[in-house]
């Protein structure tokens, strides 16, 4: 991807109306990082002109999802508190003969849309409102109807070199002029993302295919208000592991029920950022790290199906790669003060954080122990070295249950586990042992809950 000499503005512009979902995130992390390496700046702005469904709940919750992700805006806005620049480039449009009123109702628009497909015609607008007369203004408006206000497109392709597709051509000709403002005087999405990204001297625009009709129609106002248009990327969008779109709405796969589900950050902005690109979806230790292997230019003009399974793989790898520096924090907020020897006795066998606590259960008990041969565990207690345990303990004391008992393999050392933990499976003893310690050993080798 190439960047202008100048540092880069980035942006991302979620709407407060719902959860942000990880294909949201994919594109919140492509711009943070893009902006995060090459030294420049990455806004958050809030697209709230949506009175009705835009909540101040959603709007904190994108923060905070964001925060948890490791992404801190330098630059946050909402475009509530902007509506007078909105106002003064509505007025510009007007001016120079590019906004224009219409009347037309929502059911009107809806028959001549079906009355133009019925003849075998593109379902655009037909631009009849140009047509009225100051009178037929005036007598719609006497009716009780006020205007809605669309753009006047330039019935030409609009060409622009993108940072993810390449070239692209949108003819503008074929598109219905879109409306900015409503009835109600408030602004759909176009205008204000237009007027924002001007004023906050956006450099780079990072978002969505579904988004490319969209720009042709944008770069136009962008010109029309004498701006020059930024940059712009395209890139795939996230399904769920069946194909099927995200949605706000309807809380598919939203950052807070990921975050709730216990996984780590990095696991899910790795997967959100590197799936459905050249690079091999992987644990990534840091932002830092995860943004070096951001290229546009190399992401799939496909779908990226999103899997749950493949992240929860991630999820697990990631732990069994994280230092105990990492985590002892958290660690210690679930209660668990068994430092780096009990991290790297377990971190193995953890696929989230939380799981970590079970472990420490067994170790610091009541442990129920599972006793299938009482005197092959007796025999065993009786060859248990002394105290202190270390590394080499489990070994040592093993070798000579071997050799007293003949035991080996499975019928030696599963025994010994089912005892010491009450279960069958778990982290290596060799680890775990010294953990636990002599007398809980004796104890569980004798069958008592310690």
């Amino acid at each position: 991807m190439s960047i202008s000499p100048r540092a880069p503005v980035l942006r991302f512009a979620p709407s407060p109306t719902g959860l942000i979902h990880i294909g949201n995130a994919r594109t919140a992390l492509l711009n943070a990082l893009i902006a995060r390496r090459e030294g420049g700046t990455f806004v958050l702005r809030l697209d709230d002109t949506d009175r009705e469904r835009s909540r101040e709940e959603y709007a904190n919750a994108i923060v905070e999802d964001l925060a948890w992700l490791g992404i801190a805006p330098d630059v946050r806005v909402r475009q509530s508190d902007r509506i007078g620049l909105y106002d003064d480039a509505a007025s510009r449009l007007r001016e120079a003969g590019r906004l224009y009123a219409c009347y037309e109702t929502a059911d009107e628009l809806e028959r001549k849309r079906k009355r133009q497909l019925a003849r075998g015609l593109p379902p655009i607008y037909d631009r009849a409102a140009l047509a009225l007369t100051p009178d037929e203004r005036a007598a719609l408006e006497a009716e009780g109807r006020r205007p809605h206000w669309r753009f006047r497109l330039e019935p030409r392709e609009v060409v622009w070199h993108d940072l993810v597709r390449g070239e692209v051509r949108v003819d503008c000709a074929s598109l219905s002029d879109p409306v900015l403002v409503r009835e109600d005087g408030t602004y759909l999405y176009t205008l204000p993302s237009v007027v924002d990204d001007v004023d906050l001297h956006v450099t780079h625009v990072v978002r969505g295919e579904d988004h490319v009709t969209n720009t042709a129609v944008q770069i136009e106002i962008f010109e029309a208000l004498g701006a020059r248009p930024p940059a712009f990327g395209h890139h795939n969008l996230l399904t769920d592991s069946s194909g099927e779109g995200l949605s706000k709405r309807m809380g598919h796969l939203s950052l807070r029920s990921l975050r709730e589900a216990g996984l780590e950050p990095m696991a899910v902005a790795a997967l959100a950022v590197l799936v459905g690109s050249s690079e091999s979806v992987r644990p990534v230790e840091s932002l830092d790290a995860l943004g070096a292997l951001v290229d546009l230019a190399r992401i799939s003009r496909a779908p990226a199906r999103f899997d749950e399974a493949e992240l929860e793989a991630l999820n697990a790898r990631l732990l069994h790669e994280t230092p105990f520096e990492a985590v002892a924090d958290r660690l210690g907020a679930l209660g668990i003060d068994g430092g780096a020897a009990f991290w790297e006795a377990v971190r193995k066998n953890v696929s989230r954080l939380a799981e970590a606590r079970d472990w420490w259960g067994v170790v610091e008990g009541p442990v129920a122990p599972a006793i299938e041969d009482a005197d092959f565990c007796a025999r065993a207690a009786a060859l248990l070295p002394d105290a202190p345990f270390d590394a080499g303990t489990w070994a040592a004391w093993t070798g000579a249950v071997k050799a007293q008992t003949g035991a080996k393999g499975k019928a030696l050392f599963m025994p010994l586990r089912l005892a010491l933990t009450g279960r069958d499976h778990g982290p290596e003893l060799a680890g775990l042992l010294p953990l636990i310690g002599r007398e809980k050993a004796l104890a569980r080798l004798a069958g008592r809950t310690a």
